[in-house]
């Protein structure tokens, strides 16, 4: 067999062998859409209630799970650097007591989760992400970010007029927050992958309700956990 025959053999193969591996990797220009089914985990409680700058001792609240869907688009800078947009469907969370001394009108304490408070939650983010092994069928990846989170459609509850009087406004302040991601991409065939992710965000609001008995405000040490598993397509 000739050295041109040999040559061209040898390219066959490899060409063969090339085309029967799977194409993982993600190129520079890319755009990854994925979905998934998330729940939302505050992860901390508030300061201590303030009525007009008092201190109310042991009164701390707490805002409670949720789960929603999210969607992200993420643009692939090169094969492992990539700028993930994040948009999540808003949610409704209760706050309820977890302290041990909200005093009400009769002169006893609001008993631990009693609710007093509901908000929308509408948390986007913008997430710098690393991808550490792109052609493989299993690509972890890490990512850090800022999530800006808005708060709508705050409602003090009917539990709190034994508390306070002619409850006038409830508002929660719209807030910045530092992101930090670690997640995983699965890769099927056609550019079909599946996903499982884990954020922490730190996430601090002051929560505030106004009344004719006062103005009853403090810090909540959100700072949420978000767990998610879905499907992703690359274009």
């Amino acid at each position: 067999m000739s050295m041109m025959k040999k040559t061209a053999l040898s390219l066959s193969i490899a060409a063969a062998f090339a085309a029967s591996i799977p194409a993982y990797a993600h190129e520079a220009g890319d755009i990854l859409v994925r979905g998934r089914i998330i729940n939302i985990a505050p992860s901390g409680t508030s300061e201590n209630l303030k009525l007009d700058g008092t201190e109310l001792k042991d009164s701390a609240v707490e805002a409670q799970s949720k789960a929603t869907l999210d969607i992200d688009i993420t643009y692939m800078i090169s094969k492992n650097w990539g700028v993930e947009l994040l948009l999540d469907i808003p949610t409704k969370h209760d706050v309820e007591v977890s302290g041990e001394k909200i005093p009400m009108a009769d002169g006893s304490d609001a008993p631990k989760g009693i609710k007093i408070m509901e908000t929308g939650v509408l948390p986007p983010a913008l997430i710098a992400q690393y991808h550490f092994m792109p052609d493989a069928k299993f690509q972890p990846y890490v990512g850090a970010g800022i999530n800006y989170t808005f708060f709508y459609s705050e409602k003090a509850d009917n539990n709190l007029s034994s508390v306070l009087n002619n409850i006038t406004k409830a508002e929660v302040e719209n807030e910045f927050g530092l992101t930090a991601q670690i997640g995983a991409d699965f890769m099927m065939d056609n550019g079909w992958f599946l996903n499982a992710d884990v954020k922490y965000i730190a996430l601090e609001p002051t929560a505030k309700i106004t009344s004719d008995t006062g103005i009853v405000e403090t810090k909540v040490k959100l700072n949420p956990w978000v767990f998610g598993i879905g499907v992703g397509k690359s274009f």
